[in-house]
């Protein structure tokens, strides 16, 4: 929705809706997905770098975060500067500096943070319009390209503010990964179903209140207003990314459903996500912003909304097309290789030794 343009803008930088069908998708997006999923993705990256510590030198978790923020640099300045590699790769380091800190310290210290790093989000999208002013990714509604790509820098160091929401969610995932809880049976099936539902309700119902603004059915018009409800839209969206976890966890336990096509799909994307997040914007750049054919005026909210499926489609047709020839994963294979060749401190000091010797 974030390349929508050339309309009047209202809350969460989502074009005001022109149809019921555009009221009723923008609503359920901003409830169930907006600032709910960047949660998820954090905890799971919390998680694997505590699973990496577990197995690999922290050299090459540490050479992992720098090639994300390589990678994100060139894609936020290049392509899309509402990367969020170089946010991961930031994280990454700082979860590596702080992996020793005790069970106890990481959840108060995510509990504390949840609130502080929402309202930076939320001050950023609190715009309830009508505004026909971008409040974030200028650049996508600039029809000069090199002015557009002078502004992308600015943008994609202003990005790593916008999406500190997520960082209460990867310590939780640093915390949940030194107990790999995603793979013991620590909570069982019925308990994980009941935790889901819980965690996207409470998200749910924390996002109704700007979903109905952003979706032009609540006229709440003041700057407070806007604000005090676009933090709790963050805030709450860590529990839906948890919910969103259990649920899935609960899911993979059911061995009908692994064993499934749709399974096999979704494993070859996730096997694949760094490939497929840049693809999408491979996909998505050439079409939708003002410097490029500039869709992104045209199309409505459902437009939109089916123009996303359909970039997910081929994004998923492409991953099993790779895993069916050789099993290829261009971007991972590149950041491995990148992770495991660069010389650790320790192999430098080797290396010195040994050649003095």
């Amino acid at each position: 929705m974030l390349y929508l343009h050339g309309r009047e803008y209202g809350l969460r930088q989502r074009i005001l809706p022109d149809s019921a069908a555009d009221q009723f998708v923008t609503f359920f997006t901003v409830a169930l997905v907006d600032a709910r999923v960047y949660p998820l993705f954090a905890l799971l990256l919390g998680y694997g770098v505590a699973r990496q510590v577990a197995t690999r030198s922290p050299g090459v978790v540490r050479w992992r975060g720098i090639g994300l923020i390589l990678f994100g640099a060139v894609h936020g300045l290049l392509l899309f500067a509402g990367d969020v590699l170089a946010l991961y790769g930031v994280l990454t380091l700082i979860l590596l500096g702080i992996r020793r800190a005790s069970d106890r310290g990481l959840i108060v210290a995510a509990a504390l943070l949840i609130l502080p790093t929402a309202m930076i989000q939320g001050l950023a999208l609190a715009e309830v319009g009508p505004t026909l002013q971008r409040s974030i990714l200028w650049s996508i509604g600039i029809a000069d390209p090199w002015e557009a790509l002078a502004w992308r820098p600015l943008e994609w160091v202003m990005g790593f503010a916008g999406m500190s929401g997520v960082v209460p969610a990867a310590l939780l995932g640093l915390w949940a990964g030194r107990r790999n809880l995603l793979a013991a049976r620590d909570i069982s099936t019925p308990r994980c179903w009941v935790l889901g539902i819980a965690g996207v309700a409470v998200g749910f119902v924390g996002g109704t209140p700007a979903a109905a603004v952003a979706a032009n059915l609540d006229s709440t018009t003041t700057w407070p207003g806007g604000v005090i409800i676009s933090v709790i839209h963050v805030a709450t969206g860590i529990f839906a990314g948890i919910g969103y976890a259990l649920l899935t966890l609960a899911l993979c336990r059911s061995q009908r459903f692994i064993t499934s096509r749709v399974a096999n799909v979704l494993s070859a994307v996730g096997q694949r996500s760094l490939t497929c997040y840049l693809l999408q914007s491979i996909i998505m750049v050439p079409l939708f912003p003002a410097w490029t054919i500039a869709l992104g005026a045209q199309l409505d909210t459902v437009s939109a909304f089916s123009a996303a499926i359909l970039a997910y489609v081929i994004t998923a047709l492409v991953a099993v097309v790779l895993q069916m020839n050789g099993n290829i994963k261009p971007a991972e294979q590149l950041l491995r290789h990148f992770a495991y060749r660069a010389p650790t401190a320790g192999e430098k000091s080797r290396k010195s030794e040994g050649s003095q010797t």
